[in-house]
């Protein structure tokens, strides 16, 4: 039987913006709880959480991070994810498998974006939600002023529960105890004066009583509510979304950590608590029911492969697992042995020999099992929902800083596809380069340097050249005639084409020769020859579109004419023509939809219209998100290149959009010159 059954264990996410102290906060846990020896701090890179290489160097968190810790007999698994929005993949993998989300907030700076857009993420999740003031010891803190702004943004579900004296100390309101704090982060306790946290107390009591009829009657009419009753409103009340319990203190210091866990404890769901889960059948999206002692089941949400092989992060969904098990993969069909499951804690992994539902817990060498795969040990085919990872859009073209090495870097790349989700990679044929997407340039230039770190290849990234087309504007009529004599039979075509613009995408190709003067036969040759031309414009060497060519007139020799000779004559005819047509240089144009505060609509409107040559087609409120508007518009993908990070920077990282070419349009004059030069210039 698993060491901790479901009702002891707790899964918690840590969120909230970039430097508010998430790493910090984890820390302090697990060193009260006595997993680690030591306090560390991610600026001296020896922290739990902050252990991969790329986060030690540059002391910010990239990865989501699993610890685990015993606190009161219960098990918590923490998982620390990054603040930086580039990272907000492991943010989404992170909420797929917890049941709460704890909120880091720097005391001085305040609710900041990056706790907002999790906040938002945490909400869409469905997951209850609690807030940790960190960094209380900075002399500039305002606990008061903090409070408003937590209700303001966040709604009246906010609720104090450890509340700062201005002796230093920490009022718990549930005990009603004082928390002073010695040099080295030691706590004492004494019983709390009720008048010193009045105010706060009567907040407290208000949340409590809104969860329960019972208990509001009780409030108004002014009984006492218990200790036990607060409790126990206090815990639906965080799982039903009606309370957000706030703790404050300060994590280096150790301040108020000790009462948070216990809140964690004593409060936050445990994993099965709302009973289903969601599932696919197909592409119908249903419930099933979370069985702690049915069949066993599982759901994997992130996926590690370095050096030393494939390891696959997940969460028992149903059932219990243990190290004997083989489960099928409801994805790829595969059949995965577990003879090793292990508890992380950081880089840390200790063997166990099962795990409850609602535990999480990591496997080595399961070799066909990926990111949101499901596997079971159930007949019928299902799949738990996946995680959305956002799709990324911010593109580079990447090529290795040494020349033949361009097959190890794919395969560099591809390996590390398996980690994040929120990477594509593609050899375009057209560009002839390759393309890395993701949410930013601190994402992928962290991939560069772990492919350096790993792999030992050096790769640069540019600006990726656009995939422009060439038409004509103008019907004209061309010949073109190959003669070749050499001893022996020779070659002989000879064409007569009128080429226009054509309706279809490609090349509508027709024939109203009379009197045989070309013969039938070499007609295929003739449109193979046109079809084969095409893929180089006349104007930049871009594939030609929307040609139509009618073959008229012609000539033939009875024995030196063939398929290649009117092949070749097509060719000519097609160099000899096309220039004459008023060729014009095409570009994608695609569909954006930015989703935006409506404060920065103005802003941004103004950057399509302007910087970007867009057009805006229209602007309407967006139905699920209060306070934002979606902006419909056409945009020349050209100009799409850095749209990821400008909208970020013009949304302080609130905005969001899509974006799909949907046609080909003239580019402007003065652009298109700029665009023919220099694909004359790359090609000498």
């Amino acid at each position: 039987m698993a060491a901790y059954t479901t009702k002891k264990v707790r899964n918690v996410c840590l969120l909230g913006h970039g430097g508010s102290g998430k790493t910090s906060l984890a820390e302090a846990m697990l060193y009260l709880a006595k997993a680690t020896d030591r306090l560390g701090k991610p600026a001296d890179g020896n922290t739990v959480s902050d252990c991969d290489p790329e986060e030690i160097k540059r002391k910010f968190s990239i990865n989501l991070t699993l610890a685990n810790l015993i606190w009161k007999d219960t098990k918590i698994n923490i998982i620390d994810t990054p603040g930086f929005l580039d990272f907000e993949g492991e943010v989404q993998a992170a909420l797929r498998v917890t049941s709460s989300a704890l909120f880091t907030v720097d005391a001085k700076a305040g609710v900041e974006v990056g706790t907002e857009i999790a906040w938002e993420k945490a909400v869409r999740a469905g997951v209850p939600k609690a807030i940790f003031i960190n960094k209380l010891d900075d002399p500039e803190a305002n606990y008061g002023k903090l409070i408003d702004e937590l209700s303001e943004k966040f709604g009246t579900s906010i609720c104090p529960m450890l509340i700062p004296t201005a002796d230093g100390g920490l009022v718990n309101l549930v005990e009603l105890k004082k928390y002073t704090y010695d040099k080295d982060g030691k706590r004492s306790e004494c019983d709390a004066d009720p008048s010193l946290v009045a105010d706060y107390r009567d907040k407290f009591y208000e949340a409590v009583a809104m969860v329960d009829d019972a208990l509001m009657m009780k409030y108004f009419d002014g009984e006492e509510i218990t200790k036990e009753e607060a409790v126990e409103a206090l815990q639906n009340g965080i799982i039903w979304g009606k309370i957000t319990p706030v703790y404050c203190g300060s994590a280096v210091n150790l301040w108020g950590v000790i009462a948070l866990l216990d809140g964690i404890v004593d409060s936050f769901p445990y994993p099965d608590k709302k009973k289903v889960e969601t599932i696919l059948k197909g592409n119908e999206e249903t419930t099933m029911p979370i069985e702690r002692e049915g069949p066993p089941s599982l759901f994997v949400f992130k996926t590690i492969s370095d050096q030393f092989g494939r390891t696959s992060y997940f969460k028992v969904m149903s059932g219990e697992i243990n190290n004997t098990m083989t489960l099928r993969n409801t994805v790829t069909g595969a059949s995965e042995k577990f003879s090793h499951l292990y508890t992380v804690r950081g880089r840390k992994q200790t063997e166990v020999d099962s795990l409850a539902c609602g535990d999480i817990g990591a496997a080595v060498k399961l070799s066909d099992t990926n990111t949101n795969d499901t596997l079971t040990a159930l007949a019928e085919d299902f799949r738990f929902t996946p995680i959305a990872f956002p799709v990324p859009y911010y593109t580079v073209a990447v090529s290795p800083a040494n020349k033949g090495e361009e097959d190890k870097l794919a395969i560099g790349i591809g390996r590390m596809l398996d980690e994040d989700k929120t990477l594509r990679f593609e050899n375009n044929p057209e560009t002839k380069q390759m393309l890395l997407s993701g949410m930013g340039d601190m994402q992928l230039d962290v991939l560069l340097s772990r492919l350096k770190a790993r792999s030992g290849i050096s790769a640069v990234y540019s600006v990726p050249r656009v995939a422009y087309r060439e038409t004509i504007r103008k019907k004209v009529q061309s010949e073109g005639k190959h003669k070749k004599q050499s001893g022996g039979h020779g070659q002989y075509g000879h064409v007569k084409i009128t080429f226009s613009p054509g309706e279809a995408e490609g090349l509508s190709f027709t024939t109203s020769v009379v009197g045989g003067s070309v013969p039938k036969g070499y007609f295929p040759a003739v449109e193979k020859g046109l079809l084969e031309a095409m893929q180089k414009g006349v104007l930049a060497g871009y594939p030609v579109v929307n040609l139509a060519a009618d073959l008229y007139d012609g000539s033939y020799h009875d024995v030196d004419s063939n398929e290649l000779s009117f092949k070749m004559a097509a060719s000519l005819a097609y160099k000899d023509g096309l220039p004459k047509a008023n060729p014009v240089l095409l570009e994608p144009v695609g569909e954006l939809k930015v989703t935006v505060p409506e404060s920065a609509s103005g802003a941004i409107m103004g950057d399509l219209n302007g910087k970007r040559r867009g057009s805006v087609l229209g602007m309407n409120p967006t139905p699920d998100r209060p306070g934002y508007t979606t902006i419909d518009a056409e945009v020349p993908k050209a100009e799409m290149s850095d749209y990821a990070i400008s909208l970020r920077a013009m949304t302080q990282g609130k905005g969001s959009f899509s974006y799909a070419v949907i046609r080909y349009d003239e580019v402007p004059g003065n652009i298109a010159q700029k665009v023919i030069a220099e694909a004359k210039a790359n090609a000498e």
